[in-house]
């Protein structure tokens, strides 16, 4: 059952969001029931973009302002991002209406720093998990590649980009890009995919909820956790680059080739190289070679 608290917040107009106090024009409206029901169910704070610039520049922005605001779980969902980031700072866009862009707020002060570098990756398994409920009998498969790449029959679904608030170090905004109803043609690469081009349509309430409740779920389980064997078991069930020959091109411009064998410790990951010997990559490219 919805809160009567709960509600969801429209934000018209490119970027308006970052004028969080003062002029910024914002309607209020009880949750209709063809909008993020589910959603609104088990976040704090829904807040709708019409369209802007990126949702995690906007909630980075927004907690920093006026962090109360901005509990636990709260969210800003777009599907109009004009100027959207991936990882190693690469550029994230999609034509207006053709996917989803959700920037989470995670608390975390209860969490030791060396277990933080695991978020990431576990977003990446509740995004996963969000998608895989999409596909029931559909014959399609979705997986992990390591770091937070999920994959729908080996082609990218969706991205993840994970940054702490500089100015609350313990506040951190996962954001995630869903490839949803973007056409066959309209995809920026052929390694991607979405579910219109796999012929589905995509409950975009659902597949939301689902990812907020799931990586509400990983944070309560990683902050309870006398250590990261339960996270690095998690990510490794659904990690498909674990048993994958893979090249690495790694930030410095080199290339590693070898076999992902495995996670460690701190969620690297770890390839026996064609020269025998075993190498922790910590950020990199990663081309599944099979």
């Amino acid at each position: 059952m919805i809160s009567s608290r709960a509600f969801i917040e429209v934000t018209v107009g490119v970027n308006r969001m970052l004028r969080f106090i003062g002029t910024r024009k914002v309607f209020r409206m009880p949750i209709p029931a063809e909008g993020y029901p589910l959603t609104a169910a088990v976040s704090p704070r829904v807040q709708i973009a019409t369209s802007t610039g990126s949702t995690n520049a906007d909630v980075v922005a927004a907690t920093s302002a006026e962090p109360d605001a901005w509990p636990h779980l709260s969210l800003l969902l777009t599907t109009d991002q004009r100027a959207g980031r991936g990882r190693l700072d690469r550029s994230w866009t999609a034509p207006a209406g053709t996917a989803l862009a959700i920037s989470v707020v995670l608390r975390v002060s209860e969490l030791p720093v060396q277990f933080r570098g695991w978020l990431p990756l576990l977003a990446g398994v509740a995004m996963t998990t969000s998608v895989r409920a999409q596909l029931p009998g559909s014959g399609h498969v979705a997986g992990l590649k390591w770091p937070n790449d999920v994959l729908v029959d080996g082609r990218k679904i969706s991205g993840i980009l994970a940054e702490v608030v500089p100015s609350h170090p313990d506040t951190i905004v996962v954001g995630a890009g869903i490839n949803t109803r973007m056409s066959a043609v309209d995809l920026p690469v052929a390694t991607a995919t979405s579910f219109a081009a796999l012929g589905l349509e995509c409950n975009d309430d659902a597949l939301l909820a689902t990812f907020v409740r799931e990586l509400g779920d990983e944070v309560t389980r990683l902050v309870g956790a006398a250590d990261t064997k339960g996270a690095r078991a998690e990510v490794e069930s659904v990690c498909t680059t674990i048993g994958s020959d893979v090249v690495v091109s790694l930030p410095d411009g080199t290339r590693l080739e070898g076999k992902a064998i495995s996670l460690d410790d701190d969620g690297r990951l770890v390839v026996k190289t064609t020269a025998g010997t075993e190498a922790a990559v910590a950020a990199g490219d990663v081309v599944h070679v099979r």
